[in-house]
C-alpha cells in the first residue's frame, strides 16, 4: 500500500501544478501569421482572441475573399501554436507520470 500512498501524493500535487498551469494559459499568448505578417492574430494559449492587425494594403474590397483566408489562415498558425504552448506545458506537469498514447489533459 506504500506505493499507493505515494501515487495519491503525485495525483494531489499534478492537481495542484494542473490548476497553475491552467492560470497561466489564460495569461500566455500566442501570435499567429499570414501573407509574410501581414495579418497577424494573436489570442490566449487557451484559444481567446485579444488582437487582430491588417495591413492597410490588403483593404481592397474587390479582395475580401482574400483577406478572410488570410485571417483564416493566421488564427490556424495561431492555434497551432497554442496547441504546442500547451503540450509542452502539459509535458512540464506530467513529466514524471506516464500517460498512455492519447490521453489528453486537461479533461
Amino acid at each position: 500500500m506504500k506505493n499507493l500512498g505515494a501515487m495519491m501524493k503525485q495525483a494531489q500535487q499534478m492537481q495542484s501544478k494542473m490548476a497553475e498551469m491552467q492560470a497561466a494559459l489564460e495569461q500566455a499568448e500566442v501570435t499567429g501569421q499570414a501573407a509574410g505578417g501581414m495579418v497577424t492574430i494573436t489570442m490566449t494559449a487557451k484559444g481567446e482572441p485579444k488582437r487582430v492587425k491588417i495591413d492597410p494594403s490588403l483593404v481592397n474590397p474587390a479582395e475580401v475573399e482574400v483577406l478572410e483566408d488570410l485571417i483564416s489562415a493566421a488564427l490556424r498558425d495561431a492555434r497551432t501554436k497554442a496547441d504546442k504552448h500547451i503540450a509542452d506545458e502539459m509535458g512540464k506537469v506530467t513529466g514524471g507520470l506516464p500517460l498512455p498514447p492519447g490521453f489528453k489533459l486537461p479533461f
